[in-house]
């Protein structure tokens, strides 16, 4: 099982850039997959807690009832553009994949559903300081930090 905090320890400066674009803004977008393997796309909460990564779904909603049959899931913070004239300073976008681990109901939502994440990689997607290449970083927990540049 890979926590957030084992993200944090390994890159904590990537991790930090990574945190600040989820905490950036309340909503995300999860994927999940539904019965028939199609993708299913849903928007969710999610949260830095105690050294890991939880998020949670309504009672009876289909994305938890994804995540119980097939626990794979792709987090993504939300999206802003960047500011014409000013793309050096996009902040990019981060995603997060891995496995939905089951956890006990929040003791404030009743009977939702709650999952922690088993972290199998992380993704900064952004600008290089001159905007003119996409910089893809990624982090598994077997391959450590690796980054492409793209025009």
């Amino acid at each position: 099982m890979t926590a957030w905090q084992d993200v944090e320890r390994a890159e904590p400066e990537f991790a930090g850039r990574v945190r600040a674009l989820f905490d950036a803004h309340r909503h995300k977008t999860i994927a999940t997959v539904r019965a028939d393997g199609a993708p299913r796309i849903s928007g969710i909460e999610a949260t830095f807690e105690a050294g890991e990564l939880w998020f949670g779904s309504m009672a009876n909603a289909r994305k938890g009832a994804d995540l119980r049959r097939d626990p794979r899931f792709g987090l993504h913070s939300a999206t802003v553009d960047p500011i014409e004239g000013a793309e050096a300073r996009w902040p990019g976008e981060a995603k997060i994949s891995g496995r939905a681990v089951p956890a006990p109901p929040h003791p404030d939502h009743g009977g939702s559903d709650r999952f922690r994440a088993d972290i199998t990689q992380v993704v900064h997607t952004h600008l290089n300081p001159e905007a003119t290449l996409l910089v893809v970083e990624w982090w598994t927990p077997d391959g450590g930090l690796r980054r492409a540049e793209r025009e």
